[in-house]
């Protein structure tokens, strides 16, 4: 299914009306973009919001942080959580600057061999720095997608079916608008749709099971936080931003203190996604975090 002209309109024009003022709306600078991007990968973006622009202050280019000890870009990601994101932005910023000029390229094979760009991220940039007319697809669009449709939808369909649905020449609103729809209409429980301007479009309607529930890039619900191994990463993580952290010491650091097989299975696990390095006498720190500023 593909919307008519005046559905299209008719989105466009609500999405004018009901865009959420957001601070990475206000740029089209691809850099910005791009860590917005990353921060909104699995954080809510009430989390995101204040954290968003003392980033930037810190790291307002992909150079500067490229610069920088890995060690800072995990400290400035404090609040963020999935801390492996940081790492992954200070692998991505140092290729950005070694193999592109220090901005994310306009290209979108390009963007993904970068690290931590996946196949939504880099049509985020694609479409939300250059205002190209491709169709971004996360979790919330996807489900808009599939109620439209009245169907599962697989991932190549859900892509095939944005791309095809975005106005020639509006790439950047209509992806925007299409997010606002989901976040306040097309809800993933008890849905607006008589509030939705494609209502009239769409197969599914409110009517019978939901075709979104296990269609192509929409996610259940996430699992239980507390007590979680999420939980005890971000606890040692914490723990490592203050300072060297012996491993004796994890578990109590993780808050299982008479867990300590499983504190240092996720200590182990921090190294390998190089989040944390443990040396020879069993002492763990932030990588490079003994180097000033500036320092490889």
């Amino acid at each position: 299914m593909v919307l008519t002209a005046e559905q299209q309109a008719a989105l466009l024009v609500w999405g004018e009306c009901r865009r959420r003022d957001l601070p990475w709306r206000r740029t089209r600078d691809p850099w910005k973009i791009l860590v917005s991007e990353v921060m909104l990968q699995q954080t809510q973006i009430a989390r995101v919001v204040p954290r968003y622009q003392g980033f930037l202050d810190e790291f307002p280019t992909a150079a500067h942080c490229a610069s920088v000890p890995v060690a800072s870009v995990i400290r400035a990601w404090d609040g963020l959580g999935y801390n492996r994101r940081a790492v992954q932005l200070h692998r991505c910023a140092r290729q950005l600057v070694a193999r592109h000029g220090g901005s994310p390229p306009r290209d979108l094979s390009a963007l993904l061999k970068l690290p931590g760009v996946g196949p939504y991220t880099a049509r985020a940039v694609l479409a939300f720095a250059y205002e190209d007319d491709v169709g971004v697809v996360d979790t919330n669009v996807g489900r808009v997608l599939a109620r439209w449709q009245g169907r599962r939808l697989a991932a190549t369909e859900a892509q095939a079916t944005a791309d095809a649905a975005v106005p020639e020449g509006s790439g950047w609103a209509w992806n925007q608008a299409l997010l606002d729809l989901a976040a306040e209409v097309c809800l993933r429980h008890s849905p607006r749709c008589r509030q939705c301007p494609a209502h009239s479009s769409c197969r599914w309607r409110g009517r019978g099971g939901d075709p979104a529930e296990g269609s192509a890039q929409v996610g259940g619900g996430q699992s239980r936080f507390e007590g979680s191994d999420r939980q005890g990463r971000g606890r040692l993580v914490a723990a490592l931003r203050r300072g060297p952290l012996l491993v004796s010491e994890a578990a109590a650091a993780a808050g299982w203190p008479d867990d300590q097989v499983r504190a240092r299975r996720l200590l182990a696990g921090l190294e390998r996604d190089g989040i944390a390095v443990i040396d020879d006498e069993g002492t763990a720190t932030l990588p490079n975090a003994g180097l000033p500023d500036g320092g490889r």
